[in-house]
Formats: structure tokens, C-alpha cells, sequence
């Protein structure tokens, strides 16, 4: 197979390179990647020779043309996903997520691309009640409450559109909050565990009670590798890691299993429209293509903790730089995102 990852050098992307290369060593995988704020090759260094890489911006449509000729499959990653950034300035996220969606799906159809599937997010259904028994499903009313969001859920609409008027042949996936190896510093598990490893304040929204339901990125691989080789066309399947946490028990979590004092956590002014809950039901892909959770949030926070651990060659660096960013007001947000 020859495919196309969209995005290819950031958090998410990067893991599904990393885990597509392992199981299917035989495909012949391309990379493009903007390396915006939160791209970096580096994360792709260890499979440099194994990959094609290019740096381009999806919103490009002479550039997509040209990379996905000869491609059968596209998974599309590239957005711009920082919330704290949408709500500072909603631009970016209008060209890449928006724009990018639309200029990518006319030219895999310029193409005959057979698949393209597209990643989307649980926030484009906006937020449900702290203490509701609901959850998200593949026929809950989109319902989008910060820029990011509604752009998303825009990008999701163009390409069912383009299904239905010109034949797309698209699956999409809305998932969870991703946490794992080489998440971007700016995110919460991130910022958490690189500041209690230097013994810096962990600045939680609010009273810390807003609630997301955490998917280790390595389960969000496997949902999306089912989906490309079984999942039917037209379909949407929603992906969950039944692991619902607030941000002080994430926070807690964190401290508890590297031996820090619950005195590093710091509440800090609520982000505005802040969402106060969201939660997956992933029964739908379970029952249609076989997928289970198979890493609980003790363990996902086990293993990204050990990472991060090991890695600090690779964090440290890319924290710095978005500091450096942010102090010279290229990155006007608050520190932690959901």
C-alpha cells in the first residue's frame, strides 16, 4: 500500500507512523508536515529511512496534487489542535483545518485516491453535564463551543459533503483525548509530568473538575488501523478510552506515581467557555470492527511517565522553544490546553 500521512510530525501522527512502519513494514509511507509550533521531525528521526518526507502545508493545493499522485490511501492528521490558540486567534485554524480539509479532498479526487480517512475530535459535540450518565456517539448533534471545535466540525461536514456530492471515499474517526510518547508541551499530561519533574507548579483551569476521557495515542493507532483495512466507506466510528479523569486527578495521578507532593498543584483562571465534560462510547467500532482498549489510564500514565523519563533530549528542546515563542508573543495562550 502507499500512504499518505497528513500531519505526519505531530504527537498523534507521528505515533501512527511509528506503529503503521512496525505492522506493516511492506507499505511505502509518505510524511507531510507543515512543522508549525507543533510539528517536529524529530519525532520521526529513529524512521527517517524508512519514510518520504515533506514539509507542506495541506492548504497547498498544487503541492497536494502532486503528493498524493499514485497514493491509495491518505489518513489526515494535519490541523491545527491547540484550543488556547483558536480562542487568541482563530485564523489558523479556519486555513489549515478548514481550507486544508477542502483543498486535500479535491485533489485525492483529482486523483482517484481509493481511501481517505479523516481524524477528528470529541469536541465537535460541544459538552455534556458533570454529572449526566450521556455520551458521545456517532449520532450525537455536533454542537462545537470554542474556535478549534467548530472548525473541526466543519472540516468533518466538507468531507461527508464531498461523499455525498462527488464520491469521496472517506471514513472518519472522532476521538478522545490522545496522551502518550512525544505529546506536544503545551498539552496537559505533558505539562504536568515535565513541570512535576522539575519540581514546578502544575497549573490546573478553575477548580480542576472539567472532565475528558483519555485514550493512550498507541490505542488510537490500532482503532485507526481497523478502520483503514476494515471499516466501510461513509462510516463514522467514535473512539473512547473509558478512562473519564478531571484535571486534579490527572494532576494527582501524576505526582502520586513520580513521589511529588500534592503542593505543586496550582489552580489557575478557567480557560473561557471552558467544556466540563466529555466521554466517548466506543461500543459502535467494538461491535462492527472488533476494537477494544487494551492500556487502562494507570498504565498509559505509567508508560508515558517512563518516556518522558527517558526522553528529555526530545522535550526539553521542543518545551523551550514554545516558551521562547510564547515570550516573544508568538503564542499568545495560557500554558495548558484539554
Amino acid at each position: 500500500m502507499k500512504l499518505l500521512v497528513t500531519g505526519g510530525a505531530g504527537f498523534i501522527g507521528s505515533n501512527f507512523v511509528h506503529y503503521i512502519l512496525n505492522k506493516y513494514p511492506n507499505y511505502a509511507i509518505s510524511v507531510v508536515d507543515a512543522l508549525t509550533y507543533a510539528g517536529d521531525r524529530a519525532r520521526l528521526a529513529n524512521v527517517e529511512n524508512k519514510i518520504s518526507f515533506h514539509q507542506a502545508n495541506v492548504a497547498d493545493f498544487a503541492a497536494m496534487e502532486e503528493l498524493t499522485k499514485g497514493t491509495d490511501t491518505v489518513v489526515h492528521f494535519a490541523a491545527e489542535s491547540h484550543v488556547d490558540r483558536s480562542i487568541a486567534d482563530p485564523s489558523p485554524f479556519l486555513n489549515t483545518n478548514v481550507l486544508g480539509t477542502d483543498v486535500l479532498a479535491r485533489a485525492l479526487l483529482k486523483n482517484s485516491v481509493k481511501r481517505f480517512h479523516h481524524i477528528s475530535t470529541d469536541e465537535v459535540f460541544g459538552t455534556l453535564e458533570l454529572d449526566s450518565p450521556d455520551k458521545f456517539n456517532e449520532q450525537t448533534p455536533y454542537n462545537p463551543r470554542s474556535p478549534y471545535a467548530a472548525s473541526k466540525a466543519a472540516s468533518d461536514h466538507i468531507v461527508r459533503a464531498y461523499g455525498e456530492s462527488y464520491g469521496l471515499p472517506f471514513t472518519i474517526t472522532n476521538c478522545s483525548n490522545n496522551y502518550g510518547p512525544f505529546d506536544s508541551p503545551g498539552r496537559v499530561v505533558p505539562v504536568f509530568i515535565t513541570n512535576a519533574l522539575e519540581d514546578k507548579p502544575l497549573p490546573i483551569y478553575g477548580k480542576g473538575q472539567a472532565v475528558r476521557d483519555y485514550l493512550y495515542v498507541y490505542d488510537h493507532c490500532t482503532a485507526i488501523d481497523m478502520v483503514l483495512h476494515n471499516g466501510v466507506l461513509g462510516e463514522t466510528y467514535c473512539v473512547g478510552g473509558g478512562a473519564q479523569r478531571n484535571g486534579l486527578q490527572v494532576a494527582e495521578a501524576i505526582l502520586d506515581a513520580l513521589g511529588k507532593p500534592k503542593s505543586l498543584i496550582q489552580f489557575v483562571a478557567d480557560r473561557p467557555g471552558h467544556d466540563i465534560r466529555y466521554n466517548i462510547d466506543p461500543s459502535y467500532i467494538q461491535q462492527k470492527l472488533g476494537w477494544k482498549q487494551t492500556v487502562s489510564f494507570e498504565e498509559g500514565i505509567a508508560k508515558t511517565l517512563e518516556w518522558y523519563k527517558a526522553n528529555e533530549s526530545w522535550w526539553r528542546p521542543f518545551k523551550e522553544r514554545m516558551d521562547l515563542m510564547r515570550d516573544k508573543g508568538l503564542y499568545n495562550t495560557k500554558k495548558v490546553t484539554s
